[in-house]
């Protein structure tokens, strides 16, 4: 009897978390490098005591990127790189672990270190923080992401390419984690001092939440009469009695 109430629920529930991650895109729509997120959804079947028919439950499964590139912007700031092409360059993540980044707003330290805004340091080719001399003044990065100056190279900063972007675990501040080791760069160049801005789409965020606001008022409304109906049969047999 309570089978289509757990079912509402269900879809309730799976409809909060796509709000949830909606909210989170258009919160994210000035995030340097931040690419939208997007709700999977499957169907979860469970089989009730009792009954011969199984249960068809809503289940969000999990999430994708939008994997398409956003728009570049000129910053004037000669240590911003903007990625052209699938590419990502590798950050120092937590616990020292090999993160990827498209957030390429970078600055120094006051100790020389290549840092992200949030001051995870930037990696070069063997995985090691990026340090510029004290007195390099002309700093120049090339498409394949070597950085020099007026006294010769420094160092390259890591970018990979991966084989699929799907499995590339998003943690927040623009940091993406991934087994893969990824393959050297063939699609994609550096632009330096551009920075690619959010891939989030503004109108289409907002109309995926109205659309989602109204399938969550219509879940309610089913709740709400599914209820009623219960009520309305129980107190039907109580007094048959």
């Amino acid at each position: 009897m309570e089978n289509p109430i757990f079912i509402g629920l269900s879809r309730q529930v799976a409809l909060r978390a796509q709000m949830d991650l909606i909210a989170n895109n258009i919160a994210n729509m000035s995030t340097p490098g931040y690419r939208a997120q997007n709700m999977v959804f499957t169907e979860y079947l469970s089989d009730p005591k009792g009954q011969k028919d199984p249960l068809s439950f809503v289940l969000d499964y999990g999430h994708f990127q939008d994997t398409s590139a956003g728009s570049m912007s000129y910053t004037n700031n000669p240590l911003d790189v903007g990625l052209e092409g699938p590419g990502f360059m590798g950050i120092q993540g937590m616990n020292e672990e090999t993160a990827f980044t498209r957030a390429g707003a970078f600055q120094m330290t006051v100790n020389g270190e290549l840092v992200t805004s949030r001051g995870n340091f930037v990696m070069d080719e063997g995985g090691n923080p990026i340090t510029i001399p004290e007195d390099a003044r002309e700093i120049r990065i090339t498409e394949d992401g070597t950085i020099a100056s007026e006294q010769g190279e420094i160092a390259k900063i890591m970018i990979r390419e991966f084989d699929n972007l799907q499995n590339m675990e998003a943690r927040g501040d623009g940091l993406y984690y991934t087994a893969e080791e990824g393959n050297e760069p063939v699609e994609t160049r550096a632009i330096q001092g551009m920075i690619e801005g959010a891939n989030v789409k503004p109108v289409l965020e907002v109309t995926r939440m109205i659309e989602v606001s109204r399938a969550y008022q219509s879940t309610q409304n089913m709740l709400r009469n599914e209820h009623e109906r219960q009520r309305t049969m129980i107190q039907r047999l109580s007094s048959d009695q």
